[in-house]
């Protein structure tokens, strides 16, 4: 009889320590996902931020800041939906925690079952992080790459700006190059012509003098 209570009891402890090792394991879990959001929002805000900065340097200043909010207001609240599930989560197992903790007072099957509930909560709670977590790197790798693209775009745009003035400039000093050619080839044909017209003056002969009257 001292054995069977003794086995009972072990086992009650086992499943104890199973179950508490298994909430120990959820609530880092829930640790290690809020760090992750976190560290994705101060990125986020970083590269919004750099391409608000950006902005500033641009003609139609209010333009691109337009086109940047809607896509920081997507972010943030991508953000902001993981951090409400994740409060959910957190909500949830501290009730199965409570739950634990009144099964622990109840008989070693009812320990047993509420031990595979938790084991199935617990898979179930893993592949639902996962999911979110693959889909959450998803939209952060688009993100970056937007803004990437947002980035390489304003360069470009701003290389042809420069190189559009380059050719102006080229174009207007080529023009006026070409004017000054013009005006010093009249010059050079007014100078020839009036030292032809003094050359045809002093090589004309001289008009022959009036007979004296008798």
């Amino acid at each position: 009889m001292k054995k069977l209570f003794l086995f009972l009891l072990l086992s009650t402890l086992g499943f104890a320590s199973s179950a508490q090792t298994q909430d120990e394991l959820l609530s880092a879990a829930t640790n290690r996902e809020r760090q992750r959001i976190n560290a994705e929002r101060a990125t986020l805000e970083a590269a919004f931020d750099a391409e608000e900065d950006a902005c500033y340097k641009k003609f139609f200043v209010n333009s691109c800041l337009n086109a940047i909010k809607p896509r920081r207001r997507e972010a943030m609240a991508d953000l902001k939906f993981r951090e409400v599930a994740l409060n959910e989560q957190e909500r949830r197992q501290k009730a199965a925690e409570q739950i634990r903790q009144t099964e622990e007072k109840s008989s070693p099957e009812a320990e047993r079952q509420a031990a595979e509930r938790r084991a199935t909560a617990l898979e179930d709670t893993k592949a639902r992080e996962e999911r979110t977590r693959q889909k959450a790197s998803e939209r952060f790798d688009l993100k970056q790459n937007e803004a990437v693209n947002a980035a390489e775009a304003a360069g470009k745009d701003q290389g042809s700006k420069e190189r559009a003035k380059a050719r102006a400039d080229k174009q207007a000093a080529s023009a006026k190059e070409a004017q000054i050619y013009k005006d010093k080839q009249q010059e050079a044909q007014e100078r020839k012509a009036t030292r032809e017209q003094r050359l045809r003056e002093q090589t004309k002969p001289a008009a022959k003098s009036l007979p004296a009257p008798d």
